[in-house]
């Protein structure tokens, strides 16, 4: 089979090579500048700039007596390219930069392959953007070669007016025979040996836009259709494009699935998760008169979002005395704090659901002047009809899981007519940033957690001195933040634990405070002595598993324990927010599911500021010596203060690309 596999490689890349040299042969070519040739040869050797794509005809072209080698990446498809080189003379380097993939992809033995073919009199053909994107970016790693070797960097683009075109994610592009072919090159860059990380950054900007200058004159010298040959996200963050099919079957149903939303309200209402008396907010209508003026409209999903995003609109009110801010959230615990913590100037309401009709009434009432979404909670209906109403649009706290990376790139013609929608978009790390830019988002920003920067939740200093007098001595483990399928997990821990820490208090908040009968009632049928903190306020000296089933006391419960779990960890819901009950003087054990944080988890760990934990035994030990040592408490606490000093600012990005638009509209 593998023998097999080889010969049909072979076969394929030589059929490929056959295919440029009938290209060449068959085609009018056009070079500019006219004496290009004579001036490749006269810089020779050189580094041989192209964009991915349309990497095999800039390979095969050459002056006589020129030696050319080409880097080409190790994986399964470039084998065919790699044939097809070997086929053209051309010699072959193995591998290509890591771009936002962490495995290794050959690019350190591929930079020494590279300086030493330089050196050996060979012009380097490469590819500036790496896989798997974004497109047409140039990477660090050819300015790099470029300042090692001393060699000159010239851009390179080939077109033809015929082509085959395709939709990866370079927009790879297969040239036809009887064609006009043009080749056009740029002017030579240099890059200094002692260059600084500025000018290195400037260089690689300087062949960024010399690619693509390039590339345009290649097609209109060819006559060749120029968005049949360029990335779909780099046409959308250009111009956003149409909704497609999908976007437009999705639009369609939702308005035909209206006469089920009642029935739909009515099932969530019974399950604790609807206003009855707000109901009409989510149908689009207002539960208040719009104020004067001009209003932000902000909108989080839940109490996460809703607490990350309540410093966002203290610091736009307070530099904008005039306007007003409309705050929507989709749940009614995020409702609860939104009434007890907006400041003056601004109101909360719920969002309507995702259904043309509501969203029109909504949008035609309150007439925002701009809207921020906040991290990934994108309603397709909302944005396309904000859009159609010029309302400038912003994506704060941007995040991505893994799986909704993959889920996006699979299905980009649905996100690209809705990211590119957005004026700015402020991610939370790089690699969710270049996702986004996949997508087609036109100007996008790695800022931060903005979760970093807002202040811990509040403590009731009431129910703080209550609780502290009713535990008196006894040792507190917390587990916050709990989703179905830990709870049991903790329970086991706490029996496990309970012998070697005499007295000990396990104190459960569940993410969802409606779970909380049910839960009382699982676990005391495992024997353990539980109680609701909505039945009886304080715990009683013969409870165990204490269940605070009540919204907006989760700082007070912070604040009286030394050690927190912070709960979607031990699940594969991505974790919750650990940087609260850090910020509270907890030190904070999590289980190995975080990606929702990744980047806040990272810090906390490479600091020794949060432990992981992935069992009740796991749990048991770590809170067991916690509880015991005072001075491991206080290491962390010290190691997640440096963490979270690392962590902070993107508050202040975020309010830096939002003031401008807000600027813009009140003028």
């Amino acid at each position: 089979m593998a023998e097999t596999k080889k010969t049909l490689v072979r076969l394929g890349g030589r059929s490929l090579a056959g295919l440029i040299r009938l290209v060449g042969r068959t085609s009018k070519t056009i070079y500019e500048p006219p004496d290009l040739v004579d001036k490749l040869a006269e810089i020779h050797p050189c580094v041989v700039a192209c964009w991915h794509g349309q990497f095999m005809m800039v390979a095969g072209f050459r002056p006589d007596n020129v030696k050319v080698a080409a880097m080409v990446a190790k994986h399964g498809d470039a084998e065919l390219v790699g044939e097809a080189m070997r086929a053209l003379d051309v010699e072959l380097i193995r591998g290509a930069g890591a771009g936002s993939r962490r495995r290794d992809r050959g690019g350190a033995s591929a930079l020494r392959a590279s300086l030493g073919a330089l050196a050996d009199g060979y012009s380097v053909v490469m590819t500036a953007d790496v896989p798997p994107g974004p497109a047409r970016i140039a990477g660090a790693g050819i300015v790099a070669i470029g300042r090692m070797s001393g060699r000159p960097i010239v851009p390179v683009a080939v077109a033809s007016k015929h082509f085959a075109s395709f939709d990866t994610w370079s927009r790879l592009t297969f040239n036809l025979p009887y064609s006009t072919l043009a080749f056009v090159a740029g002017d030579p860059i240099h890059v200094p040996a002692h260059a600084s990380s500025n000018v290195l950054e400037s260089k690689r900007l300087e062949l960024e836009t010399a690619l693509n200058a390039v590339t345009t004159k290649a097609y209109e010298l060819a006559g060749g259709d120029i968005e049949r040959a360029t990335p779909l996200e780099v046409l959308a963050a250009a111009s956003p494009p149409d909704p497609g099919l999908a976007l437009k079957t999705y639009r369609a149903g939702t308005s035909l699935l209206r006469p089920a939303v009642p029935l739909l309200l009515n099932m969530r209402g019974g399950h604790g998760k609807e206003d009855p008396t707000r109901r009409g907010e989510r149908l689009g209508f207002a539960g208040r008169p719009r104020p004067r003026g001009q209003i932000v409209w902000v909108h989080a999903a839940s109490v996460g979002e809703t607490n990350a995003v309540l410093p966002m609109i203290e610091r736009i009110l307070a530099a904008n005395p005039l306007l007003h801010v409309l705050l929507t959230t989709g749940t009614i615990t995020s409702a609860d704090i939104a009434a007890r913590r907006l400041p003056e100037r601004a109101f909360h309401q719920y969002v309507p659901l995702d259904v043309p009709q509501y969203v029109a009434r909504f949008l035609d009432h309150w007439k925002p002047a701009i809207g921020i979404f906040t991290e990934s909670d994108i309603w397709p209906n909302l944005i396309l009809a904000s859009a159609e109403r010029h309302i400038p649009l912003v994506l704060v706290n941007a995040r991505m899981s893994p799986r909704s990376m993959n889920r996006w790139r699979r299905f980009a013609k649905f996100g690209r007519p809705l990211f590119s929608r957005f004026a700015a978009i402020l991610a939370q790390n790089d690699n969710i940033a270049r996702a986004i830019k996949r997508l087609g988002a036109p100007n996008i920003i790695t800022a931060g957690n903005i979760k970093i920067d807002a202040p811990p939740p509040p403590v009731d200093p009431v129910a703080e001195a209550a609780l502290k007098a009713a535990i008196g001595t006894r040792p507190v483990f917390l587990a916050s933040s709990t989703h179905p399928g830990e709870d049991t997990v903790i329970a086991a821990a706490h029996a496990l634990m309970k012998n070697d820490v005499p007295g000990l208090l396990t104190i459960i908040v569940p993410r969802h405070p409606e779970r909380g009968g049910g839960l009382a009632a699982s676990l005391g049928g495992l024997g353990l002595k539980t109680q609701l903190r909505s039945r009886s306020a304080d715990p009683a000296p013969e409870t165990e598993i204490y269940i605070a089933d009540t919204i907006g006391e989760l700082g007070t419960f912070y604040a009286i324990s030394p050690v927190a779990l912070i709960g979607g960890s031990l699940v594969e819901h991505g974790g919750q927010n650990p940087i609260e009950a850090a910020r509270l003087g907890a030190a904070v054990l999590t289980g190995p599911y975080t990606h929702n944080f990744r980047d806040a988890y990272a810090s906390l760990f490479r600091e020794g500021g949060a432990v992981e934990v992935r069992s009740s035994d796991d749990i048991a030990r770590a809170v067991t010596t916690l509880l015991t040592d005072s001075q491991a408490v206080d290491r962390m606490r010290v190691g997640a203060d440096r963490a979270l000093k690392s962590l902070s600012g993107a508050l202040e990005k975020t309010i830096g690309a939002i003031q401008p638009l807000l600027e813009k509209r009140s003028t």
